[in-house]
């Protein structure tokens, strides 16, 4: 009998303990999980991406996880590659009669996916991006804002530099070839998301940060550094990589690092909820659940999940 849906997705904000619940549920489904997460696909960027690998063993044996550890940081990871990985396990996956569990805070990449948009496959051009590199994000944004509404335009994510470059880029390839189509068959899922209260999220992201400066952050991007990752590149790799970088620089003390990069996090996870919510607009049904919770609790409501999922309607 056909799967009555193609994946199971647990979404959330950093630090919300997604990836300890994914393994619990994976676990008890003998499944396993794709991570939706931008950063965690590039080696050598642990503390930072947050690589909880211990996370991933459930009762002494690991469960499968897929797409961490795969390319190089020197290397380019884009949606439409996530997308063709992704699909590619998930075909693995339905040939064994089984659904894996989406897990990530990326929403952009999750939407990519269940969308199945074509405008991820849009070529990368190096020439527009040269000319655009040195532009400001309020530049930028007034560069998109001048192109006639089309139908990439409601999924642009005016958030950050290197997205608004790629708006640009995706909008000028939509005016060259007007007779573009998006492909937008949408696969099923069913959708969990972990809701923390704010002053949890808040909590979690400083004791979170605190600990992985004490294991050795600074230090993995002095060695990223030694081994020639270019100051530039570990600034494009997020706001851990940017801040520090910018410190081991001399451009401000390790208080102001501390005190800055954790409200900037936070500031982040706040962007994340809102993306989650754009996607609850745009019809994609989420199933919250609210933390803080008991984690036995939290796991039972996420198998109700996905067997309610499962039953025919």
């Amino acid at each position: 009998m056909p799967n009555k849906i193609d994946c199971f997705v647990l979404l959330g904000p950093t630090a919300s303990g997604k990836t300890r619940l994914a393994a619990e549920v994976a676990a008890h489904l003998s499944t396993g999980i794709i991570s939706a997460d931008s950063r965690q696909v590039y080696r050598h960027l642990n503390l930072g991406t947050g690589k909880d690998y211990d996370d991933y063993v459930v009762n002494g044996k690991t469960v499968p996880y897929h797409l961490i550890d795969i390319v190089e940081p020197t290397e380019e990871y884009h949606i439409h590659r996530f997308q063709q990985d992704a699909k590619t396990i998930m075909i693995q996956y339905a040939e064994q009669q089984k659904i894996p569990i989406i897990c990530g805070g990326s929403g952009m990449y999750i939407d990519a996916l269940l969308r199945n948009y074509s405008f991820t496959s849009i070529p990368v051009n190096q020439q527009l991006r040269e000319n655009l590199i040195h532009l400001s994000k309020p530049e930028l944004i007034e560069k998109v804002k001048q192109f006639a509404p089309n139908s990439f335009s409601p999924l642009i994510d005016f958030d950050s530099h290197k997205r608004l470059l790629r708006a640009i880029e995706i909008n000028t390839f939509l005016e060259e070839n007007p007779d573009f189509e998006f492909n937008s068959t949408q696969l099923k899922a069913a959708i969990v998301g972990l809701n923390p209260s704010r002053e949890l999220r808040r909590e979690r992201i400083a004791n979170r940060l605190k600990i992985r400066l004490e294991c050795g952050l600074i230090e993995e991007v002095e060695v990223l550094r030694k081994r020639g990752l270019s100051d530039e590149r570990l600034i494009y790799l997020g706001l851990e990589y940017k801040f520090i970088t910018e410190y081991l620089q001399g451009k401000f003390d390790k208080n102001y690092l501390i005190e800055h990069l954790t409200i900037a996090i936070q500031q982040f996870a706040k962007r994340q909820m809102t993306w989650f919510r754009k996607m609850e607009k745009d019809g994609h049904k989420i199933n919250w659940i609210d933390l803080p919770m008991n984690e036995g609790e939290a796991v039972q409501l996420i198998l109700n999940h996905y067997k309610s999922s499962l039953q025919v309607n």
